[in-house]
């Protein structure tokens, strides 16, 4: 089972979480402000992190780049904000999925256990070579004509989706399903954000990435 660590100031959500994921059999620890979760990720490590974005001291935001400092934990951001900015924004520091309140505390629990298993060490991986671009999938780490590119722990899974289906016509949906690991709720443009910010890290590869208008997403040499 998993340590967990959840952050959000008002008690009642909290106190939710905990109970659900206790009751799952993971370990649970609370902070109420960004500045609390810093202090104990410096203390302890955890396997996955739920952070709200609204808190006093220092807002969620500024604690997940805190923590992406010294950490590469898993974070999942709970927001009553659930405009595309305020997602982007998210998504742009790291953050492994988004949460809007009100939400389902099974469903949550279900989010949680899968970005624990994508994260949980993998053996007998191998290093898959794409064109100009090298995947090494033992240290979750791309290279593009020998350079290491910086991805995010979703990026790096969305590429390596892709990849792995590679001249497979993808939709939206089926990328979402197999990516985020569930059956999403939410609008479906949240794979192309991920995909923009994919491209643009990618660089002169980023054509690898082809949109299907009206389908999704392919994986090709061009």
């Amino acid at each position: 089972m998993a340590r967990i660590l959840v952050t959000d100031d008002e008690a009642d959500i909290v106190q939710l979480i905990s109970r659900y994921a206790e009751h799952e059999g993971h370990t649970v620890d609370t902070a109420a402000s960004g500045r609390g979760a810093v202090r104990l990720c410096g203390q302890k490590d955890y396997d996955v992190i739920i952070m709200d974005i609204m808190m006093p001291d220092m807002d969620g935001y500024a604690a997940c780049r805190e923590i992406r400092k010294t950490k590469d934990v898993p974070i999942i951001m709970l927001s009553a904000l659930g405009s595309e900015y305020d997602k982007l924004a998210g998504f742009e520091l790291g953050i492994d999925d988004y949460v809007v309140k009100p939400f389902s505390p099974r469903e949550l629990m279900a989010r949680i256990r899968v970005v624990v298993s994508r994260h949980a060490p993998k053996g007998n991986e191998e290093i898959l070579t794409v064109g100009r671009m090298k995947i090494h999938q033992p240290g979750r780490m791309v290279y593009v004509d020998e350079k290491p590119v910086e991805l995010t722990a979703k990026e790096y899974d969305l590429l390596l989706y892709l990849v792995k289906n590679k001249g497979i016509a993808l939709s939206r949906e089926k990328i979402l399903n197999a990516v985020w690991g569930y059956e999403y709720c939410g609008e479906d443009r949240t794979v192309d954000w991920q995909i923009k910010l994919l491209r643009n890290h990618l660089g002169e590869c980023r054509d690898y990435i082809v949109t299907l208008r009206g389908v999704g997403y392919r994986f090709e040499i061009t």
